[in-house]
């Protein structure tokens, strides 16, 4: 058994395994880790590009498209490894990019998932949306990272190297000791795809558990290789999953005006999304609200199975009202006071 598992999942990303596959196995340590490529029933030749181009790395096939959450977890199950990382396929990785972030875990055993720097492949000086240099979340839910607010992403001028303790780690590259990650289920299959990851950290930090950016390791990320970014479903997705990750995570004496505001704030993006013609990401608001009103009774039993606490790394305003009417746009701007507890 290696002491790491590079897992990549792939759904129709052929040309990013012919085009990224070749650098991580050249700067992958064969020694440390195995690298695997798990499958989410691809229908552009991917498998048979796999088998015939890279027969020796060990490719696990699902049967079907389960998304982000359940092609992990079915393959994660299948490997054998004290870390996984979750690697998307669109990324370029750097020499040693494996080793600090292990070595920062194996020091703190406290720490349960971590992430690297993560840069554009497309403007290797700025940060990537998908990521950055650590998540956070307000006090609403709305994630933002060390290097990116909304659509605003900085340029990398190493402001942001410090080994940090964040609220979630992304999922375009993340890496989780695999023994929690079985123990806690792994990724919650109902979110499909988007901010299961966030999901997932939440849930280990009220086990107790750190959750953490190491910089020096970096990456470069594409983004948007299986949804791009104006996908309505995107929009969908995003605007469920983030009603589900709060109805489950936050405390009990939260809850109820926690997510009365955000449903407030969320038809107040709908109506925007409509104004600016964007009629499909309207609906998809719209869709996402009844979604997850349909799905409370499944969210609630999932609820009574988590050990709610107060959990570090969120910021106490509003990140909307911070960015859009007190014109911050950077992680620097927000004041550091405002970082406790939820």
């Amino acid at each position: 058994m290696k002491k790491v598992a590079v897992v990549i999942l792939n759904y129709n990303g052929k040309k990013f395994l012919e085009q990224f596959l070749p650098n991580v196995i050249e700067n992958t340590d064969d020694d440390l880790a195995e690298i695997v490529v798990a499958d989410n029933a691809s229908t552009d030749g991917s498998v048979e590009f796999m088998r015939e181009r890279f027969p020796d790395i060990r490719l696990i096939v699902n049967d079907s498209n389960g998304g982000f959450a359940t092609g992990y977890n079915l393959a994660l199950r299948q490997i054998d490894a004290e870390y996984f990382v979750l690697l998307n396929s669109d990324i370029e990785v750097t020499p040693r990019w494996i080793e600090p972030v292990i070595d920062l875990m194996d020091a703190d055993q406290e720490i349960a998932a971590c992430q690297p720097k993560i840069l554009s492949y497309y403007d290797r000086g700025k940060f990537e949306y998908a990521g950055a240099s650590g998540g956070f979340i307000d006090r609403y839910g709305y994630p933002f990272c060390r290097g990116r607010l909304f659509q605003h992403l900085e340029e990398d001028h190493g402001q942001y190297d410090e080994p940090c303790e964040v609220f979630w780690a992304t999922g375009a590259c993340m890496f989780v000791r695999a023994e929690l990650y079985l123990q806690a289920g792994g990724l919650d299959d109902s979110f499909f795809a988007h901010m299961e990851e966030i999901d997932f950290c939440w849930r280990m930090k009220n086990l107790g558990f750190k959750i953490y950016c190491c910089p020096q390791s970096k990456v470069y990320h594409i983004g948007g290789g299986t949804l791009p970014k104006s996908s309505a479903r995107k929009t969908f997705l995003n605007f469920r999953n983030n009603l589900s990750l709060l109805y489950k995570n936050l405390p009990s004496r939260q809850l109820f005006w926690t997510l009365l505001y955000r449903i407030f704030l969320d038809w107040v993006a709908a109506l925007k999304f409509l104004a600016n013609g964007g009629l499909g990401d309207f609906w998809a608001v719209i869709r996402a609200h009844f979604a997850f009103y349909g799905r409370i009774p499944s969210m609630r039993k999932k609820r009574h199975t988590i050990d709610h606490r107060r959990v570090g790394q969120v910021y106490q305003r509003n990140i909307v009202v911070e960015n859009f009417l007190r014109g911050k746009k950077r992680y620097t701007d927000l004041d550091p006071k405002y970082f406790t507890h939820s």
